[in-house]
């Protein structure tokens, strides 16, 4: 093995050494360990995972997204399609928002592709009938608005893809 050192003139001076001591080892004197360490054991401090681990999962409220009510509207919104476009309303970004409230009555709040769409009559009692015929829905109201208007950026990624905009 080689050890370098440099000298004053900045020359790097090399010396031969035929073995190095190896590093001391730690070592733990169990006796002091035991005289050191108080008799009784201390109290283990409570896992603070104990009541987070107990917890039940809460059930979502039947009209919030995850609940029954709410997943039941969107699924019947998905399968109402647009008579000229091959893609359901939901995914086409005609739904703005589906609200529950407490007594089980369903908003839907919804646009047209245009003011002009042949179905702007026929479309929204569409939606109502649907929406009151889910399960656990008490009333169905379509609200049809205009602001802000629909374009495509609204549609899903599955809808874009349908129509060969992806």
């Amino acid at each position: 093995m080689m050890d370098e050192q440099t000298n004053d003139s900045g020359k790097i001076l090399t010396e031969e050494v035929e073995s190095v001591a190896p590093p001391p080892r730690a070592r733990v004197d169990l006796d002091a360990l035991e005289a050191e360490a108080p008799t009784a054991q201390p109290a283990r401090k409570p896992d603070y995972l104990d009541g987070f681990l107990a917890q039940r999962p809460q059930a979502e409220a039947a009209g919030e997204p995850g609940g029954d009510i709410y997943e039941g509207v969107i699924a019947a919104l998905k399968e109402i399609y647009d008579p000229e476009i091959p893609v359901n309303i939901y995914e086409l970004g005609l739904v703005y928002g589906v609200e529950v409230a407490d007594n089980a009555h369903v908003v839907v709040t919804m646009t047209l592709t245009t003011p002009h769409c042949p179905v702007a009559e026929s479309m929204p009692g569409e939606v109502e009938l649907r929406v009151g015929a889910v399960p656990g829905v008490g009333s169905a109201e379509v609200n049809l608005v205009w602001d802000p208007p629909w374009d495509p950026q609204k549609m899903s990624d599955e809808a874009k893809l349908e129509l060969g905009m992806l």
